[in-house]
């Protein structure tokens, strides 16, 4: 079924699931705010574009999606595949390559190509979670440790000698304010699990910085003031030449979305008891991505730790999603300047603690246990989105993962579960 998830909550809609969707939407808000921002920035785009992202591809997405608490966006899984992109054809290229992939998930949900998720490994799809982990992590070391970079290369083994050269640079007050936000953000999310800690932890972390008048870099002094509305919709400016030369980034962005968004809405499944429509998540999907490339946006997609944070705070309905967007956007027009005095140690630090929780080391123990080659596989994609590309870790990963399965003679139907990051 490709019907969106909204059209059948609202048949019920009353006023009592209103109050928790908007008490739930606020909430979640307050997590992607400051997300939104560190991805958008990890990726080499300017913030402002994480917060359109946000705000357009969110919104698309509970409206068209089939799922019932489901929340979308720029998300970590991005970064490495964006900066890639950014950095070879430029931002414009990217946001023809997201448009592009918003057309191929169209045509997947069209032909009903959501169930194909089973047929992926899981042993893939933790291996190259796990290498994009390490690399947002390590690319985030310059303002974790306050080192003066002039550009950090996006290859693995030549951001290492850069940052080790630039170690004479090292800020201590740099360390301690994102060691600060660590601890806050942990600290936050055991005493308070539904409260919005990673805003505060940001905030505090900053406040902090500005209090001390501490030597800091902050989001103002490195990109200036963000926009304080929306920009006007455009269509990219496509060529025959520019469409060829995206297709295979087009095709990665594409899988990365339709893949995230249905572990997401799987895991919501299980939080819920309900049943997502993965045709419908795949249009929607489709949609946010056109959408966010009008807007000149990130790619999108439904976000796991929001979704679940959705969820902790009471999200019954897709309406609790369109309130997050909405929220985000109330936001940007009213408290924008705001945003310019973040840190930067403090989100560089939010993401570092985003790629911890996206390797999920709880699990380490049960892949060690793994069949020997599921074992193989797993670090054949980490190494490989590590130190060659993901466009061929997914490729070669998948290849081999169906080979493995068709070795062993076992049914194509999936034997795994989703993960809980």
């Amino acid at each position: 079924m490709r019907r969106p998830k909204i059209l059948t909550t609202l048949r019920t809609y009353n006023r009592s699931l209103f109050l928790s969707d908007l008490i739930a939407g606020v909430t979640v808000a307050m997590v992607a705010l400051p997300l939104s921002l560190a991805i958008a920035i990890a990726s080499g785009a300017g913030p402002e574009k994480g917060l359109v992202t946000a705000i357009v591809a969110g919104f698309l997405i509970s409206l068209f999606g089939g799922s019932r608490v489901q929340i979308g966006g720029p998300t970590g899984a991005f970064i490495v595949v964006v900066f890639g992109v950014i950095a070879q054809h430029g931002y414009d290229g990217l946001v023809i390559a997201t448009f592009m992939a918003g057309v191929i998930l169209l045509i997947a949900g069209y032909f009903r190509a959501g169930r194909l998720i089973s047929y992926i490994p899981e042993a893939v799809v933790n291996g190259f979670t796990i290498g994009i982990a390490i690399v947002i992590a390590t690319s985030q070391l310059p303002d974790f440790l306050g080192l003066t970079v002039a550009q950090v290369p996006a290859d693995f083994f030549e951001k290492i000698p850069v940052l080790w050269d630039a170690r004479a640079s090292f800020n201590a007050i740099a360390l301690g304010t994102a060691l600060l936000t660590i601890l806050l953000i942990v600290g936050l999310r055991r005493i308070a699990p539904r409260f919005p800690g990673l805003i505060v932890a940001v905030g505090m972390a900053s406040l902090l910085v500005i209090v001390a008048t501490l030597q800091v870099d902050t989001l103002g002094s490195r990109f200036g003031a963000l926009p304080s509305s929306l920009p006007w919709p455009t269509m990219p400016d496509v060529s025959l030449s520019r469409v060829l030369e995206l297709v295979p980034s087009a095709i990665v962005i594409a899988f990365l979305a339709g893949v995230e968004s249905l572990l997401s809405a799987m895991v919501a499944d299980r939080m819920i008891g309900g049943s997502h429509r993965p045709n419908a998540e795949l249009l929607a999907q489709g949609v946010a991505n056109i959408g966010s490339a009008l807007f000149a946006g990130l790619p999108a997609t439904g976000a796991i730790a929001r979704t679940a944070t959705n969820v902790r705070a009471g999200g019954k309905t897709p309406v609790a999603g369109l309130i997050h967007a909405l929220t985000i956007l109330i936001v940007m027009l009213l408290a924008a300047p705001l945003a310019g005095y973040l840190a930067m140690p403090a989100l560089a630090a939010l993401l570092i603690v985003t790629a911890w929780n996206m390797s999920e080391p709880h699990k380490w123990p049960e892949y060690a246990r793994g069949r020997t080659g599921d074992k193989l596989l797993l670090l054949l994609t980490l190494v490989l989105t590590v130190a060659v590309d993901l466009s061929v870790a997914i490729g070669v990963g998948v290849a081999v993962g169906l080979a493995l399965r068709l070795s062993r003679r076992s049914s194509v139907e999936s034997d795994w579960r989703p993960p809980e990051r």
